[in-house]
């Protein structure tokens, strides 16, 4: 996508959380602020023992579009994930991109997810970078895996009612308008939970989720912070997301 698309540095945000992501961070860094002077990133990390916060903030010395929100108490994936949009959106973000520190989604997707995004709006409010539509794939990782995968899609959009074709990508670009209508900043989820938390809020709120097919690629450094546990409580929360849309607690 040419960069003029977008008017000025700051109007995209590219939101990443962070624990322990030292070899991968910087790397990352670099290559989604080479997209172009009209993105920037917040990198949000849980105060990582490994040091990854000091290495952003060395490098945004002399990189005015990176910055580091430092997350020391009150820590998990839904909480930092939580104040990274609550942060993008003060700092006036148009359109804020959400993805993982571990390298297995791909910059080069952005420019893409936001052009898709601009030419639904203001139908399309987010657009998920996805390996369950045609030209996704999730290839990286073994049978088991990704049998894992289908089942747990297919157990939430059941459950939720979506019909949406990868409801666990954490690979998402949001429109302002749309963070703004399901009132992120009162996001409950303290896990990975709020990967299916904020997709449903987005459905229930009748705003239009479009996906863009993405090559997902398995982690090349660092270890995973994706429990088995955390897992059972990201799927227990769609059950509570479920008993809350019924009693119209949502």
């Amino acid at each position: 996508m040419d960069s003029s698309a977008h008017a000025s540095p700051g109007q995209v945000v590219c939101t990443i959380p962070t624990y322990n992501e030292a070899a991968n961070i910087l790397p990352l860094c670099r290559e989604i602020l080479a997209l172009g002077p009209w993105i920037r990133v917040l990198v949000v990390d849980d105060d990582s023992p490994d040091g990854t916060a000091r290495l952003v903030e060395e490098a945004a010395r002399t990189e005015s579009r990176l910055r580091v929100l430092r997350r020391t108490s009150d820590k998990g994936r839904g909480r930092s994930g939580r104040d990274g949009f609550v942060e993008a959106l003060r700092s006036g973000a148009r359109a804020v991109i959400e993805m993982d520190a571990d390298l297995s989604h791909p910059p080069r997707y952005i420019p893409a997810l936001l052009a898709k995004l601009d030419a639904g709006r203001p139908a399309i409010g987010l657009v998920l970078g996805s390996r369950g539509v045609p030209g996704g794939s999730d290839a990286d990782r073994g049978l088991p895996r990704r049998l894992l995968t289908k089942a747990a899609n297919l157990y939430i959009r059941l459950l939720l009612g979506l019909r949406v074709r990868d409801c666990n990508s954490g690979f998402r670009c949001w429109s302002r308008e749309a963070l703004e209508r399901i009132r992120v900043e009162e996001t409950f989820s303290s896990g990975p939970g709020i990967v299916q938390e904020l997709l449903f809020k987005t459905a229930r709120a009748g705003i239009g989720i479009a996906e863009l097919p993405i090559e997902f690629v398995n982690r090349a450094h660092g270890t995973s912070t994706l429990t088995f546990g955390k897992l059972i409580t990201g799927y227990t929360t769609v059950l509570k997301l479920r008993w809350m849309a019924i009693r119209g607690k949502l």
